[in-house]
């Protein structure tokens, strides 16, 4: 298993226009030359988000993108999941036709391990990793908040 770059991009993409939130729309083309992605492929990636109503649009002179959520309503699985990036540890894509048609010996093991992968991105949101890019927080200050499935970056610790 392995996230593709369609998925890193998507979360890279967003961290920066999440970083530049609130000062109006961010063109795709300031996200490309900052993170060095190809203005084509953010395209593409961009339309996805917006149809999964992660992002919106704002057309003409100073146009380009907001995002279309408080930031600790948006998580990583959200994102990956917006992109359509499959996040799946088992050679059957969970059909269980893994070995000959049939379940194999390590089925269970890996579709324990896509349940962990996703519930700990659904926690990640985009307000904590912003948080962690804008230097207010390290990475080992990620604790549990009061919402169910929830992390966010903490100052304890």
């Amino acid at each position: 298993m392995r996230l593709t770059t369609k998925g890193r991009f998507a979360v890279t993409a967003m961290i920066d226009l999440a970083l530049h939130h609130g000062r109006g729309p961010v063109p795709l083309a300031g996200i490309s030359e900052r993170q060095k992605i190809s203005l084509s492929y953010l395209e593409q990636l961009f339309g996805k988000l917006r149809r999964r109503a992660l992002v919106e649009s704002v057309r003409g002179p100073g146009g380009g993108y907001l995002i279309a959520k408080p930031l600790d309503e948006i998580s990583v699985a959200q994102i990956i999941q917006a992109v359509d990036e499959p996040i799946d540890a088992t050679q059957c894509g969970g059909l269980e036709n893994c070995q000959d048609d049939q379940r194999c010996m390590t089925h269970e093991l890996w579709t324990n391990l896509n349940r962990r992968i996703q519930d700990y991105l659904a926690a990640v949101t985009l307000e904590s990793l912003v948080a962690q890019q804008s230097g207010k927080q390290s990475v080992a200050n990620v604790v549990h908040d009061q919402r169910p499935g929830r992390e966010k970056i903490s100052a304890a610790a």
